[in-house]
């Protein structure tokens, strides 16, 4: 059984960081496309940040220069360093993987989906 689970979620005042990791089982994901996606209230869900297989990556405009993505392909495992917290960045954050090695920013293109975890952030 294929399986995504993010941890690391939390409470934490504005300007706070926090890193989400998502370790994957049931298949090895170091040939994959992987991606951070969040879920506000409310709202749709949005595209934060992918990594390619080889490391390569892309950030959404709104967490260039505060969110960091990155993965560990020997612990089949990728992170997302969130520095610089803002109110706004409050919403369920979910880890994806995709069939394809190249980095995508399309929710369609992936396919293996964590369960989510709330990161909240107070002013």
């Amino acid at each position: 059984q294929v399986q995504l689970v993010e941890s690391g979620g939390g409470l934490v005042q504005a300007g706070g960081s926090l890193r989400l990791s998502c370790a994957g089982s049931g298949r090895t994901f170091s040939r994959s496309a992987m991606g951070w996606f969040r879920q506000a209230p409310g709202k749709e869900r949005e595209f934060v940040a992918g990594i390619n297989w080889s490391g390569g990556s892309i950030h959404a405009d709104f967490v260039k220069g505060r969110f960091t993505i990155s993965r560990d392909n020997a612990k089949n495992t990728v992170y997302l360093q969130m520095n610089s917290l803002k109110p706004e960045d409050t919403a369920v954050y979910y880890c994806a993987a995709s069939s394809i090695m190249s980095v995508t920013t399309r929710s369609r293109n992936y396919d293996y989906w964590g369960q989510g975890t709330q990161v909240t952030v107070s002013s």
